[in-house]
């Protein structure tokens, strides 16, 4: 198991050994968020690496990771815990079989025994040096009533339940919070938390980023990728492309053996890149030829 990292230096070359590109300014919210122990709220848009700092953390330092994905509905028997009823109705008919009267029938199905633990109950278990990394994904997706149930959670580690009491973290495990924002999330959640917006890289990381999820890509197609890439995030389209994409895009091109963009390929592979027919059609053909027109110019003068 590895220990926490000392330093932001250290930070970012613990991201950089699991291939994960950080800027310093998130390696500092991630490096602070280990170091005091606070939860980590990371907010962006889709696909630019929120849900893999939270994956890279719990294999670099070798924690178990538990990970809540959110939803609309979403309630406490599925998050938290909720009672083994099937167990405990065996158990009362046992008893009342058994002679044994209410009142000890009652103590007991509402023990531990019967609780089934849901991912925050499991995350507050982890073993000394050894808790797990939570992850919240995509809390956006859920009501507000589940917002203010996290905030027992998120401030002091544990959770109450009504029958048993209050069960408390022995360990504190890492929380990685992240949001979509397709709606706002409570400042009340986000006091709670170090908070980082991970934006879209610039040109110099996302190409770095592909010579590492993409090592099989030329060079110059890699290039011309990021370079592709960049200038539609410049657009006006309904769902820019995040990084997800982009290595998605460059493993197609590859498995289609193509060593440098062209105008037909463009077009034809679209659909790895942009997810909304309508942004599909407004850039292929003629303006994915303008494009990468431009971005060829571009990498030519460089």
């Amino acid at each position: 198991m590895t220990n926490l990292p000392k330093s932001i230096d250290d930070t970012q070359a613990l991201l950089a050994n699991a291939d994960y590109v950080a800027e310093r300014s998130l390696a500092t919210a991630v490096f602070l968020a280990l170091k005091m122990g606070r939860p980590l709220f990371l907010e962006g848009e889709a696909g630019v690496g929120k849900t893999e700092i939270a994956k890279v953390l719990a294999s670099s330092l070798g924690r178990p990771l538990v990970r809540l994905q959110c939803y609309e509905g979403l309630d406490i028997a599925s998050a938290v815990y909720e009672w083994n009823y099937s167990r405990q109705m065996i158990e009362i008919r046992l008893a009342e079989a058994g002679g044994v009267s209410r009142d000890e029938v009652a103590k007991d199905i509402f023990s531990e025994r019967f609780l089934i633990k849901r991912p925050l109950m499991q995350a507050l278990e982890g073993k000394p040096g050894a808790a797990p990394v939570l992850l919240i994904d995509e809390l956006d997706r859920t009501d507000e009533p589940f917002e203010a149930y996290l905030l027992e959670v998120l401030s002091d580690f544990q959770i109450t339940i009504p029958e048993i009491g209050t069960v408390k973290a022995t360990e504190l495990p890492i929380v990685v919070v992240t949001s979509n924002r397709t709606r706002e999330i409570h400042d009340a959640i986000k006091r709670r938390c170090f908070y980082h917006w991970v934006d879209y890289p610039d040109a110099a990381r996302e190409l770095e980023i592909l010579r590492r999820k993409s090592p099989g890509s030329p060079e110059k197609l890699s290039r011309e990728i990021v370079a592709f890439v960049q200038r539609l995030r410049k657009l006006d389209l309904f769902k820019l492309p995040g990084v997800a994409e982009t290595i998605d895009w460059s493993k197609a091109l590859v498995a289609l053996d193509k060593m440098a963009l062209d105008p037909q390929t463009v077009s034809d592979t679209l659909g790895t890149l942009l997810k909304y027919q309508d942004d599909i059609t407004r850039i292929q053909g003629s303006e994915a030829e303008r494009l990468l027109a431009e971005v060829k110019a571009e990498l030519a003068a460089a």
